[in-house]
């Protein structure tokens, strides 16, 4: 048992510490990309479920682009859309923007219809909601002056949040993307941010109708041909915090397409996966992480005293303090210690629950906005 529990804490120390510290040091000396901004046709690809909300927005922000737009198509696949958003785009079509309309199939079966109609060079996926910089699609697009670069992510910024939830969701994304940016110094990163990233269209290849992570899918084609995948963080995308109950469910769709992921890239586990030990150390084992946290509950029953104490007396504060999260008023200074525990173990609830894509249809845990 002293053994097991060691090994556990171990793990989630390693999983949450000691992978990010280890990454520093190895990353002192980054693979630098040759950027020179040329201009290449590019062909928009805006998949949209339902986003009358947000499309008008968005479809202005990319007319806004500081890019020649007689290199520039913009693509809309509306997937089944109900609601306004098909008038809305049709609105813009003297403005490069075309609509195409398919029937509700996911996001996967959008993407590849208009990867089949895209004349770009280079490829430019992006989401319905989050608004881009001026500079973002320039930007990118100058990471492909490297003949390495097989696919370009940019940046996604995530805006101050009203609540300490949706500030700690914030920061959890700050933590996630210092792993990233220095992953892509290193070689490349294993995806890219869904909502900003472009690649050579010759490297695209279409997507399985289930795939619930297409940002890890689109580049790991160009990965596994020989290019780099890497982030750039002066292209950026903004986006609204989201709560704690949104996140959970955004949490659990991302973290089984790491699942299924590895099921389409086997070689993911490989010695073809030039970055093995960054994808074990940073993706599998953030699957892994909650099992160890449950291997910690469960053997410290096994513990000598006074070591069973402390941990069970440690371990039952911080999971009391996440459950008193909901009732702590915002003004409270103990927010500032419930709130980031709450918002840790949603995240390994959703991790938790990411295994459901074993028993459930991947199309299930997608939804388009």
């Amino acid at each position: 048992m002293i053994a097991l529990f060691l090994l556990a804490a171990a793990f989630a120390l390693y999983t949450l510490f000691g992978y990010p510290l280890l990454l520093a040091l190895l990353t002192r000396h980054a693979q630098p990309i040759n950027k020179a901004f040329t201009p290449r046709s590019v062909s928009v690809i805006l998949p949209v479920r339902n986003g009358a909300r947000w499309v008008a927005g968005k479809l202005d922000s990319l007319l806004a682009l500081n890019y020649p737009s007689d290199l520039l198509e913009i693509l809309v696949v509306s997937d089944g859309s109900s609601d306004a958003t098909d008038g809305i785009v049709e609105g813009y079509a003297r403005r490069s923007v075309r609509l195409l309309k398919v029937p509700a199939g996911g996001k996967a079966l959008a993407l590849n219809r208009a990867m089949k109609e895209a004349h770009g060079e280079i490829l430019f996926f992006t989401d319905v909601r989050q608004e881009l910089s001026r500079e973002s699609l320039s930007n990118l697009v100058a990471c492909f002056a490297d003949p390495t670069v097989g696919a370009a992510s940019g940046e996604l910024v995530i805006r101050k949040g009203k609540t300490a939830g949706e500030a700690n969701v914030g920061l959890y994304w700050k933590y996630e993307k210092w792993i990233r940016t220095r992953q892509s110094r290193r070689d490349s990163v294993i995806g890219a941010t869904g909502c900003i990233y472009a690649m050579r269209r010759e490297l695209a290849k279409l997507l399985p109708a289930a795939t619930l992570a297409d940002d890890m899918y689109l580049p790991l084609a160009a990965f596994f041909k020989g290019y780099r995948v890497i982030l750039d963080e002066s292209a950026k995308a903004f986006d609204h915090p989201t709560n704690l109950p949104a996140e959970f469910r955004r949490k659990i769709r991302t973290l089984a397409g790491v699942y299924q992921i590895v099921g389409l890239y086997p070689a993911l586990l490989g010695p073809k996966n030039r970055m093995w030990f960054h994808f074990v150390s940073h993706k599998l084992a953030r699957l892994m992480l909650p099992w160890a946290l449950l291997v910690m509950v469960g053997t410290s029953f096994g513990l000598p005293d006074p070591w069973r104490v402390i941990a069970w007396c440690g371990q039952a504060a911080f999971y009391g303090l996440a459950s008193l999260d909901g009732i702590v008023p915002e003004s409270s200074q103990l927010k500032r210690v419930t709130s980031p525990a709450r918002t840790f173990v949603v995240l390994m609830a959703a991790s938790l629950c990411a295994v459901v894509v074993i028993f459930v249809p991947a199309r299930k845990l997608w939804k388009i906005r």
